[in-house]
């Protein structure tokens, strides 16, 4: 007992005397890279392990992809207005679009969840509603998961497993100078319709007698509780017989996404502000709520559209079409990431997206 008691002392002091590093000061993939950069591959299995947006396995004739990602209550959602079949169908969403940004077709998830008592059985009937739903119009298998008690509020994790044929896998690490740089959809939606969310909460609170007119944000507050995972687009690309050099989806924000595809494929990225798509409901919030559009479509995230780039000699299969923007391309590594705004000035790319630990 002594002992017991003299080395918890020593800890204490041990612990007060060395310094401390703040989760903040690093942000998510800086921690990612510090925790796992003594991690090698010990199987043959394991054919590309942490970096993209899935690992890739190799156990028969074609590689399987398996991605997971983990959502909080209070962290990722707000069930003040997020309604859990919304939140079920969501969490399925995040993560299939790991596997469309790898140009490939997610086929299996597991989903765990941690609950506490506030929680009834009808309520985790609506999550699952959701998650069925996801499940059929994406033709994707609930084949297990796990779940727990929780002591306070809602914690999902969804993991998916997905394939494709190994020369139409795409990385992050394939752009190349003078590879185009297009996204699809448009940008800035579900930014902005948290906006309007987060709003019509706090008028709420002050007067719960109050019935929003939310008619006129229809798009943007769909984008941000119902998104959609853009497997037509992996579909058309394979129609038009393209292959992107490089891809990602865009959770965090363009710009951190543009930077995650510049690191991994050592390449920088000119990307001209007047070609970013947005759409006109989401100019008219941003006028609103008095922020720069350009802003919400570079660092608002949660749009899970598809940020790739393609060789030039692709440039005439997507031209004028209605899903696809070119916004750019990419340069050479030692230009660096640049913003090229209407008049023509540069300003640097930084990432100001969604940080975990901020």
């Amino acid at each position: 007992m002594t002992f017991l008691i003299y080395a918890y002392f020593c800890n204490m002091l041990e612990n007060k005397n060395s310094s401390k590093t703040s989760l903040s000061d690093l942000g998510e993939f800086a921690l990612i890279d510090h925790l796992t950069k003594k991690f090698g591959l010990e199987n043959k299995s394991s054919h590309m392990g942490i970096g993209d947006d899935a690992a890739i396995l190799q156990h028969g004739n074609k590689p399987t992809l398996i991605s997971t990602d983990l959502l909080i209550e209070g962290v990722h959602f707000d069930l003040s207005y997020m309604p859990l079949k919304h939140l079920g169908y969501k969490a399925v969403m995040v993560n299939i679009s790991d596997i469309y940004a790898m140009n490939s077709i997610p086929q299996q998830i597991t989903v765990s969840i941690a609950v506490s008592n506030r929680f009834t059985l009808e309520a985790v009937e609506e999550l699952y509603q959701g998650i069925n739903l996801a499940c059929k119009n994406y033709k994707v298998d609930l084949i297990g998961g796990d779940t727990s008690s929780s002591t306070k509020g809602l914690i999902l994790s969804v993991s998916v497993l997905g394939c494709a044929s190994e020369k139409k896998i795409v990385k992050r690490d394939g752009a190349k100078e003078n590879d185009l740089l297009v996204v699809s959809g448009d940008l800035g939606g579900a930014y902005a319709g948290l906006q309007v969310l987060e709003r019509e909460k706090a008028v709420f609170k002050v007067n719960p007698n109050t019935q929003p007119d939310l008619s006129n944000y229809a798009y943007s507050i769909e984008r941000q509780l119902k998104p959609e995972a853009r497997k037509d687009v992996i579909e058309l690309l394979d129609e038009l017989n393209i292959v992107p050099t490089s891809m990602i989806d865009v959770s965090d924000g363009l710009s951190s996404e543009i930077l995650h595809l510049s690191k991994a494929s050592k390449v920088g990225f000119h990307l001209f502000e007047e070609k970013i798509p947005i759409d006109p409901e989401i100019s008219l919030i941003c006028q609103e709520f008095k922020l720069n559009s350009t802003t919400a479509a570079l660092n608002g995230g949660e749009d899970y559209e598809l940020l790739f780039t393609i060789d030039q000699k692709d440039f005439d299969k997507i031209k004028n079409h209605p899903l696809l923007t070119v916004i750019g391309h990419a340069c050479d590594n030692k230009a660096g990431c640049q913003l090229i705004t209407g008049l023509g000035h540069q300003i640097e790319i930084s990432a100001q997206g969604w940080q975990s630990f901020s």
